[in-house]
């Protein structure tokens, strides 16, 4: 039985300025159901300088939070995230880091935060490798099998910028892949809308669809391999899967794809480079900090494994 059997006082501090309270709940009360936080707000149990609030109510530094006590049945088993390799490599794979945001390295096959049958990702990680800090949040999303440029942020406020720069897309992103098919110069500039669906078994699938979300990447081949291509991606929008739906939409799904390449031959040439899953790596970031227009591009290393296919796929079509 996991609880929070004690009322609690707590003080904002300028990490949770401007946060809504609902959220500042989600974080203070890991493990409680969101409909039982909001139960509580509704019920005025939560009150704000003895005051009650609704779940919309943002907070200011300052601001005297009294909390109810609150239990709940722990439904997760603890886990020594010390002793899984990538977690203890994440250390290792900082590009770059400040006193405001982590820059990481993210290796394919980690997942940036828990859920989906995980019980961690990089976030807790990171939580867990850094007790000391107050505040770690993601800025942005990748896929678990996507590697590369994935930024932190350690400060509230430089949440709310790079959330702000995302929005207005001043945020550059360019990803590098390796694609089934020799890529054409007539797709460079992909404009196509994606819609999310959900499958029974849970998984999220996308497809072009006129219902969706207006979705837009640039494209430019790097190199041609014959039947295959490497190329760079700068997706304008961040839909889910945006970049391998756009490439599969474009006639050259991503190899090594097994959600969205079909075509035939390529899972087999995929098995026979060795590849466990599509390569789609976040090769560089570009974005400016608060108080300052000045943007700052990082690169994040290209993985051996990218960098091996590409050897035997230049060797195979000399």
């Amino acid at each position: 039985m996991q609880s929070f059997d004690k009322v609690q006082f707590v003080e904002i501090d300028e990490n949770s300025n401007g946060q809504r309270i609902d959220n500042f709940l989600f974080k203070i009360l890991k493990g409680v159901p969101k409909s039982r936080v909001y139960r509580i707000l509704r019920k005025g149990e939560v009150r704000v300088n003895k005051k009650r609030v609704k779940a919309e109510f943002k907070l200011s530094c300052g601001d005297q939070i009294r909390i109810p006590p609150i239990k709940i049945e722990s439904t997760q088993k603890s886990i020594d995230i010390s002793k899984f390799d990538k977690v203890k490599d994440l250390e290792q794979n900082i590009i770059t880091e400040t006193k405001q945001f982590i820059l990481l390295n993210k290796p394919s096959g980690l997942a940036v935060h828990g859920g989906s049958g995980l019980s961690f990702g990089v976030i807790e990680a990171l939580r867990a490798l850094r007790p000391k800090e107050k505040f770690l949040e993601l800025v942005h999303r990748l896929d678990r099998d996507t590697s590369g440029c994935l930024l932190i942020a350690k400060r509230r406020s430089y949440l709310t910028h790079f959330h702000e720069q995302l929005r207005l897309k001043q945020m550059k992103k360019e990803y590098l892949a390796i694609v089934s098919g020799d890529w054409n110069n007539q797709h460079n500039q992909l404009s196509a809308p994606l819609k999310k669906n959900q499958l029974k078994s849970g998984e999220r699938f996308v497809t072009v669809d006129d219902e969706g979300k207006h979705s837009e990447t640039r494209f430019k081949c790097l190199k041609r391999f014959g039947q295959q291509s490497l190329i760079r991606a700068l997706p304008l929008t961040g839909r889910t899967h945006q970049i391998r739906v756009h490439a599969q939409y474009a006639g050259c799904p991503l190899l090594g794809d097994k959600k969205y390449n079909e075509q035939q031959g390529q899972q087999e040439l995929a098995n026979n480079l060795g590849l466990k899953t599509f390569l789609l790596h976040a090769h560089k970031l570009s974005f400016s900090v608060p108080d300052s227009d000045k943007m700052h591009t990082y690169q994040a290393e290209i993985p051996a494994i990218m960098n091996r296919v590409i050897d035997e796929l230049s060797e195979a079509n000399k």
